[in-house]
């Protein structure tokens, strides 16, 4: 015991030896982890880039597919702008990647566009910033889901009436092993995510090596793609609507610089240097797969993705090869709704902690891990996946406008962090709620990359916004707004709860109630009953007791029993023709609050009996938590449960 005087009040803090015993949830979880190992439960490089750049890495199985998907309104003809537009994406990527650089190293704790736009633009931009991510996140894993279910799909077409199930059990696999800890799905997912890069790197390398050889050929026995032809000719509008479906393959670049804490010290400069591994990757086998797609005669399908058919193309049939790369394409899909379980989860955390989210959000779990934020991604996006019956196609339209818009409110805030840190002295520093400012002498330049970024992708939001906006993005952009209005609600809640609460304005507690009144309901006399009798008088001499009568026969046992039992103490029976129970008690004690003494407390003690096993409370009424209920909303009154245990 540590003693410590504070104001005349003695503080006393000790140390706990209890340790949680071994359950199920040990083996389905893991065993509980303490505070203390937190730092230990930090990822590298290595392992991180499996758990933040899976779902970008992902992307480019069906990035590529969306494009096509958009060209083929003007035919197969249209199929040429492929590579052009993948090019103008990669270029993007680049912009993109730039800003996050600068991102991780101006905020170390993380948070990514929400705590850029909090800190520089004011809190309805951050809002705006972290509604628009927390939905990109929730459609990353119906999207990768979906989407890795879908290459099945294409390998095995007998399996497609069962795609819905399949994609919803995909992510409780996944949501399981995020609640076990970041390190150890992490490390579970590492293999899987080094593996289809490998596999999608030698198809590539095949494809191009048979391609500038002259032997690569053309697709055999292409899929039909079922699509009509709504355009006589390729127009502005429509590369910009394959340019718009294509920016899906930038989704997840921002989770690195949301999860920075989550990786080893120096975390910034790994968090950094992974995130440049990530943009390398994403873009090569964009730009190859792209390339090879358009030259292989490759059509948009739903029923073979157009990575099927270019890895029965490239490896020349459906060997094993192919089916490493359809199951390596398969698993790193709905592994990629992993970046959404390691994103939502820590931006949800420091929304709640700022007060716009549930504060259970900012609470962890027994692995370290944010648990309430990884099972409400996983109910939300399971339902999104049995609405739109996991079909990609239907789902991408939703995709991608978020991530957009959260890319240019973080950008035009780094722009005003440059322009504040040009404004300061040498040597000056300001502190602000995310980062330190110091003085810089190349913020001109990195003002400038950051501003030129934020108009590329504003550029893209209206672009999303106009062409898809028939196809469903116009459910993201009433979405958007409305939940940042509940963001807005919920802070407002939390601030009026504190300003009732709040001791700064506090001229102390009333006087001690100078008379004490005791209502006591029973249902029965027993010796749980008693019990609470016992307990009852130690708080004062005016005590009624209270039955509700139902049935005139158990009336009579009652008051037999009272008279017997009781102690001398009243008993008040309401009559209730209607059977209730609940209402007549209410009414009463209304009354008596209504009337009673200045100073006086009234106290409901409500007698409580256990069962020995859990499930034995299903056989019994509960009536104890219906009143408690119904009383915890009226002033004044105290509810005290006297919990009887049966053996």
């Amino acid at each position: 015991m540590i003693p410590e005087e504070h104001n005349n009040a003695q503080i006393i803090q000790r140390k706990t030896d209890f340790v949680p015993p071994r359950t199920w949830r040990n083996w389905l979880f893991g065993r509980p982890l303490a505070t203390a190992d937190a730092p230990r439960q930090t990822i590298g490089k290595f392992v991180g880039l499996a758990v933040f750049a899976s779902d970008a890495l992902s992307s480019t199985a069906y990035a590529t597919q969306e494009i096509l998907f958009i060209l083929a309104a003007a035919g197969s003809v249209a199929f040429g702008f492929v590579f052009p537009i993948a090019i103008a994406i990669v270029f993007l990527l680049v912009i993109v990647t730039l800003s996050y650089e600068q991102i991780i190293h101006a905020y170390p704790d993380g948070g990514g566009g929400y705590v850029v736009s909090r800190d520089n633009l004011g809190n309805i931009p951050a809002l705006i910033a972290g509604a628009s991510l927390l939905v990109d996140y929730i459609l990353t894993v119906a999207v990768s889901v979906s989407s890795g279910v879908a290459q099945i799909v294409s390998a095995y077409p007998e399996l497609f009436e069962l795609r819905v199930p399949i994609s919803v059990i995909a992510v409780v696999f996944v949501t399981l092993l995020n609640l076990r800890g970041v390190r150890e799905s992490g490390v579970a997912f590492a293999f899987p995510s080094y593996f289809f890069v490998l596999m999608m790197f030698l198809t590539l390398g095949m494809g191009l090596f048979r391609y500038f050889t002259g032997s690569l050929g053309k697709v055999v026995n292409p899929p039909s793609m079922n699509i009509a032809l709504t355009v006589t000719a390729v127009t502005p509008f429509l590369i910009l609507h394959a340019f718009s479906s294509g920016t899906a393959a930038l989704t997840g670049v921002e989770a690195i610089s949301n999860g920075i804490t989550a990786f080893k010290e120096p975390r910034s400069k790994n968090a950094g240097i992974t995130l440049l591994w990530m943009a390398f990757i994403l873009g090569s086998l964009f730009l190859g797969i792209s390339y090879l797609i358009g030259n292989i005669g490759a059509v948009p399908s739903e029923h073979e993705t157009v990575i099927s058919q270019l890895a029965r193309t490239a490896l020349n049939g459906r060997g094993l090869l192919y089916h490493l790369v359809i199951w390596a394409t398969t698993v790193i899909l709905v592994l990629a709704a992993n970046t959404a379980f390691a994103g939502f989860p820590r931006l949800s955390a420091i929304a709640a902690r700022d007060g716009f989210l549930p504060r259970q959000l900012s609470f962890r779990g027994s692995r370290l891990v944010y648990s309430s934020g990884i099972v409400t991604l996983a109910l939300i996006a399971s339902a999104l996946i049995i609405v739109f019956q996991a079909s990609v196609n239907r789902l991408i339209p939703l995709y991608a406008i978020g991530v957009f818009l959260s890319f240019t409110l973080s950008q035009v805030g780094m722009a005003r962090r440059w322009w504040k840190i040009g404004h300061l002295q040498p040597g000056q520093e300001v502190t602000e709620r995310g980062s330190t400012l110091h003085y810089g002498k190349y913020w001109r330049t990195k003002m400038l990359i950051n501003g030129f970024g934020a108009v590329c992708t504003i550029v893209v939001v209206m672009v999303f916004s106009i062409t898809k906006f028939k196809d469903g993005a116009w459910v993201v952009l009433i979405l958007l707004p409305l939940l940042v209005v509940l963001f807005t609600t919920i802070h407002r809640h939390y601030r009026t709860q504190e300003d009732r609460l709040t001791l700064d304005t506090f001229s102390g507690a009333p006087p001690r109630a100078t008379r004490h009144r005791v209502i006591m309901p029973l249902s029965g006399v027993h010796q749980g009953t008693l019990e609470a009798l016992r307990y009852a008088r130690r708080l004062s001499d005016d005590i009624t007791a209270v039955h509700v009568s139902i049935d005139p026969l158990e009336t009579e046992k009652v008051s037999q029993k009272w008279e017997t039992w009781g102690e001398g103490v009243r008993l008040v029976i309401l009559d209730s023709p209607y059977r209730l129970f609940i209402e007549p008690l209410l009414e009463y004690i209304e009354e008596i609050a209504a009337n009673r003494q200045p100073g006086e407390t009234i106290t409901i003690v409500v007698p409580q009996f256990i069962p020995s096993q859990h499930w034995h409370k299903l056989l019994h009424t509960n009536a104890a938590n219906l009143l408690r209920s119904e009383l915890l909303t009226k002033p004044g009154i105290i509810i005290t449960d006297v919990p009887y245990q049966v053996p």
